[in-house]
């Protein structure tokens, strides 16, 4: 999504909110430490422009595993937001989070002023629960849901293109219905997309499989 937005033309912002697995960096081939001002932090620069804040950005090494307990997890995901927004004119913030209906999601909610949550979730059964537990803490926050996401939903075989469904048959559709929320895309286990994340490029990445989202 935020590459989507990038790609229109707005300033975009990601802040990494998952403090024990910040990966969003590493996407976009950043490895340098943010620079601190008298204003604050400043979030480091894609090379798309996007503006990325995590707590990897935060770390001498970027490898050291982030051990804390929940409300240090709390208390660095509320700095890192405050410092992220100082100074920066953003048309669009996207806030990755952490899965489940803990403490950072808790703080996101409470810490800015959230337009809507996109739920991203995957085709097994099993998710049916986890997707209504994400809607309604959502819904109790007051925070509107703008839809949901299946990832993994296909691998498509490279040689005759029929789609093998790994991880079983969706049932994102009828959870979706439900829910009374759109299905905003399903999105295949793609290798081309895997590889830009491997080779660091996420800013060159094109996703046609959210084209009929809109923000």
């Amino acid at each position: 999504l935020a590459r989507m937005m990038r790609a229109k033309g707005y300033n975009v912002g990601i802040m990494d909110a998952d403090i024990t697995g910040p990966s969003i960096p590493k996407m976009y081939g950043l490895h340098e430490m943010a620079v601190g001002t008298e204003q604050g932090i400043l979030p480091c620069e894609a090379a798309d422009g996007t503006k990325i804040m995590s707590v990897n950005l935060l770390l001498e090494d970027e490898e050291a595993p982030v051990i804390w307990r929940g409300p240090s997890d709390r208390r660095c995901c509320k700095a890192v937001l405050v410092q992220m927004l100082c100074g920066e004119d953003l048309d669009y913030l996207f806030v990755d989070m952490p899965p489940g209906t803990g403490d950072v999601p808790l703080t996101v909610f409470q810490s800015l002023p959230v337009d809507g949550v996109v739920i991203v979730t995957s085709p097994q059964d099993l998710v049916q629960m986890i997707v209504k537990k994400a809607y309604g803490m959502a819904k109790q926050m007051n925070i509107p849901v703008l839809g949901i996401v299946e990832n993994y939903s296909y691998v498509k075989c490279p040689d005759c293109g029929k789609e093998i469904k790994v991880f079983g048959e969706s049932h994102i559709d009828e959870i979706a219905a439900d829910l009374n929320v759109p299905v905003l895309g399903k999105m295949p286990l793609d290798p081309a997309i895997a590889q830009m994340v491997e080779e660091e490029k996420f800013s060159e990445a094109e996703n046609p499989y959210l084209e009929g989202f809109e923000l």
